[in-house]
């Protein structure tokens, strides 16, 4: 088994039930292998997965001491980076280590959190070449195991491989157990255990000091559970009267230490104790090289537990508090509330909870804190404003609404006579109780925006903005996280409402006040909203310096900051705008580098936005479609508003690719008319429903349809100067120019013009002119003819000529229908071998989509398979 361990496979899987000498193994290995180890024994709090991740950098680090310092920070902050974002930059670390080395994770089985889980094929499948990795658990992973069997990667070891053979049961029987048993004994104990190693253990444990060992042999048989039941009951038979305490006493305790367990005995000598069981080997399983910390064998530690329940119940809460109170005085919060829980103590764990959970809200921690408060009683929550008020919080998103307002009414219940007192008053015959009095100071402060948040999810945006406003009257002037928080929502209701300026100026508040409580995830997160409210006001430079502060900062706090990779996603789009459509990429690539566009549902969907505008951009109309229904698939409901919502994006890809029918079913849809009264959320909308009238004329030539443009399009105009939204401003002259165009109206179409090119010129804009094709390069030759804005004008008239070169390929295919851009690129990867499915990973596509495209190839070629086409292909010179 060890040579099999020692062929370094990618991953090395050990696994059997409880009691086959998975970790007994593991250490014979790791002392013998040769390379260096990293030991990350895990148990059920691991399943955090932040605290799984500070481990892991902390086991890894026992390698390379250099590795992970940026990670470990990142992980204590109160907002830690995206698991994926962290993971890759783990990745590159470990990529510089120059020798082999193992990674062992023990007793994976105990994790139960699907965070983990992902984490941990994250890094299965980014695994560096130099890292090997070692898992012993009880259970098969929930991994890709298939995969890693099938390309060679994977040694397995499993419950036949571990069980000990008649020679081996005799070698340690024997030698190691000095029994001096015959060869028909040995033989009888492996047979009755089948080779079970814990079996075989307790049962030479048993048996020291025994005459009849045959008679003893013969007295069990049954099931491991049996067998087990019965031996441990003789092993504890057999110590002394203060072991055995000793024994159950600690057996409650997940991890041991000498301390700890002298604070749960009452006696002094825990660390002498510890060793001498360890040196007896009688299950107890040492945690670090110096042996400050050990654990009992689980199977041996479950039996000790029913032990202590069954002779001595009453002791069982006692032993939690105290370890509960043993674990907080040592600063470890986490361990002393699931022990206060185990307790049943609530009380306790509910003044523990309380000044934890602020930290944990909004971080990797937040599905802990909930289970802590599921596990409190419900009227003992209700005695608690602070706790309440927490409680909402974690339930948004978890519970439906209704159990968001229980809570906060049972806060607000508190607040009629306290608030300015913040002292512990009886309502009825129950008494307030409060732990954290600066929180409960701003207590009020903290409900209006739970509400505020409340009404602005359920799309009451004059509620929210109410909400918000009371929240900022009512928090302390030195609170500034909340203040932070109100500030923000209060901006994003004025965005919502096409507010600009009032919304930047609030946004920009919450993000200073976060800045100063010493959020940084907060001022990055915040710095795409802020771009994004300057683009919507045509201030595209200020946009630029947004998203280039931030990245400075990030640089400054190592590069691991939540929310990073949203910045070069905006970038990007700055870039597209420039018509730098390279730069633009690469900055995508680099998102996609980090990881968080795959970690975050909200970042996925802008990351697919920008790539299908970047297609569009090249005249890749179909990829573009391709990639706006992937970002449909990750668009999920949050607070920003959707201001450039994914089907009206989809219509515009349709009117470029003629496809006006369905366009126009889109408009009828979303029950959309020129008449309609104007609101900011629907302004992307309503413009581009005058896309689809000018389109239609241009094919139908029915005079109403461009009237009703026209008159769509000056309204909008007026809406957008009045709410100083230039972005939109740019755009709406750019189609009443192309309005006039259609009629042939050119001193008509020249003003709009005009106008749009000086405002447009100095904040650097191109693709708005571009993008709009034949009609606006016509436009633009006109007005350079008449001096209007000459140097901009031939600028972007240089970047239609680059564009029409980009597109010759398309027009010299030898086809009746050409291939697309799109499908060219998938022929490509065709004829160089990859699977459906490793053109949709290579393209980000889903499965379906790269077969749509595959049928479509194959009906232009008239081909019926893969092998045809790229034969085809190659015969016609596409190749």
């Amino acid at each position: 088994m060890i040579e099999r361990m020692n062929e370094g496979r990618k991953l090395t899987l050990v696994s059997a039930p409880a009691g086959f000498g998975k970790t007994t193994l593991l250490g014979e290995w790791a002392a013998g292998c040769g390379r260096p180890v990293a030991w990350l024994s895990l148990d059920e709090e691991d399943s955090d997965p932040t605290r799984f991740l500070v481990y892991l950098v902390t086991a890894l680090q026992t390698v390379a001491a250099d590795i992970g310092e940026a990670a470990s920070s990142a992980l204590r902050s109160p907002q830690p980076p995206p698991t994926e974002s962290l993971l890759t930059a783990l990745l590159n670390e470990i990529s510089t280590v120059e020798e082999d080395f193992f990674l062992v994770l023990d007793d994976y089985h105990v994790i139960d959190a699907g965070a983990v889980d992902d984490a941990l094929t994250f890094l299965i499948e980014h695994l560096p070449p130099r890292m090997h990795l070692v898992i012993a658990t009880r259970e098969d992973l929930r991994l890709l195991l298939a995969r890693l069997r099938a390309r060679g990667q994977l040694t397995e070891l499993r419950a036949a491989d571990l069980r000990f053979a008649p020679g081996e049961a005799a070698e340690f029987l024997n030698d190691v157990m000095g029994l001096g048993l015959s060869v028909e004994e040995v033989g009888a104990l492996e047979s009755r255990t089948e080779g079970w190693i814990a079996g075989l253990q307790l049962a030479a444990l048993s048996m020291r000091g025994r005459e009849d060992t045959s008679a003893f042999i013969g007295a069990f048989a049954g099931d491991n559970r049996y067998v087990l039941d019965y031996l441990v009951e003789e092993v504890l038979r057999r110590q002394p009267e203060s072991i055995r305490t000793f024994l159950m006493q600690t057996s409650i305790l997940d991890r041991l230490s000498g301390p700890l367990c002298d604070a749960l005995t009452g006696q002094g000598g825990g660390s002498r104790t510890l060793e001498a069981l360890e040196r007896g080997n009688l299950f107890v399983v040492p945690l670090d090289d110096e042996r400050r910390w050990y654990r009992y064998h689980h199977l041996f530690a479950e039996v000790l537990q029913a032990h202590l329940m069954r002779e001595r119940p009453d002791q069982a809460p006692a032993l939690h508090r105290w370890a509960s109170e043993w674990y907080e005085r040592n600063g470890l919060s986490s361990e002393a509330i699931r022990h206060a829980l185990a307790a049943g103590d609530f009380g306790r764990a509910a003044d523990l909870v309380e000044p934890a959970a602020l930290e944990m809200l909004g971080s990797g921690r937040e599905d802990t804190l909930f289970g802590w408060l599921e596990a409190l009683p419900n009227e003992l929550v209700a005695t608690r404003p602070v706790l309440s008020v927490y409680y909402a919080f974690t339930l948004f998103g978890r519970r439906g609404f209704e159990a968001v307002a229980v809570r906060l009414r049972d806060a607000e219940r508190w607040l009629d006579t306290t608030v300015e007192t913040g002292e512990k008053e009886e309502a009825s015959s129950v008494e307030m109780v409060v732990v954290d009095q600066v929180a409960f100071r701003s207590l009020p402060g903290t409900i209006a925006i739970a509400r505020a948040y409340h009404a602005g999810a359920l799309g009451d945006v004059l509620g929210a903005s109410d909400h918000a406003r009371r929240a900022l009257e009512l928090l302390p002037g030195d609170d500034h996280l909340w203040r932070g928080a109100a500030a923000a929502l209060l901006g994003i209701a004025y965005w919502t409402l096409g507010d600009l300026e009032a919304a930047y100026r609030s946004f920009a508040e919450g993000v200073a006040h976060q800045q100063a409580a010493g959020h940084t995830r907060f001022q990055i997160v915040g710095a795409h909203i802020l771009a994004d409210i300057r683009i919507a006001q045509g201030r595209l430079r200020e946009a630029v310096r947004t998203y280039e502060q931030s990245l400075r900062i990030v640089e400054e706090h190592g590069g691991l900051v939540w929310g990073t990779t949203d910045l070069y996603v905006g970038l990007s789009e700055l870039h597209r705008e420039r018509n730098d459509l390279e730069a633009a990429t690469e900055l995508l690539m680099r998102s996609k580098e980090l990881g968080e566009h795959v970690g975050l549902p909200e970042t996925r969907y802008r990351w697919y936005v920008a790539m299908a505008r970047i297609k569009e951009a090249q005249g890749d109309l179909d990829a573009a479609l391709d990639l706006l229904d992937e970002a449909e698939r990750w668009h999920i409901e949050s607070p920003d508003p959707d201001v450039r919502p994914i089907a009206a994006l989809k219509a515009r890809v349709r009117i470029r690719q003629g496809r006006l029918d369905e366009a126009s079913d889109w408009a009828r849809e979303r029950g959309l008319s020129d008449r309609d009264d104007l609101a900011y959320l629907r302004e992307f909308e309503h413009i581009t429903l005058a896309r689809v009238l000018i389109a239609r004329y241009k094919n139908e030539r029915k005079e109403h349809l461009v009237r009703e443009a026209v008159g769509l399009l000056e309204r909008l105009r007026r809406a957008a100067e009045e709410g100083e939204r230039t972005g939109s401003v740019v755009e709406i002259l750019v189609l009443q120019a192309l309005a006039h165009e259609a009629r042939d109206d050119l001193p008509h179409a020249l003003a709009p013009l005009g106008r749009a090119l000086k405002l447009a010129e100095p904040e650097g804009y191109v693709r708005a002119f571009v993008d709009e094709g034949a009609p606006m390069a016509r436009l633009l030759s006109e007005a350079a003819s008449r001096g209007i804005t000459p140097g901009y004008t031939g600028r972007l008239l240089a970047a239609f000529d680059a564009r029409e070169r980009e597109s010759e390929d398309e027009l010299h295919q030898p086809l009746v229908e050409p291939l697309s851009p799109r499908e060219l690129e998938v022929l490509r990867l065709i004829a160089q071998g990859l699977s459906n499915a490793e053109i949709g990973g290579r393209l980000f596509l889903a499965l379906d989509t790269v077969k749509g495209h595959n049928r479509k190839i194959f009906g232009k070629l008239g081909v019926r398979s893969r092998t045809e086409a790229v034969a085809r292909a190659r015969k016609l010179g596409l190749l």
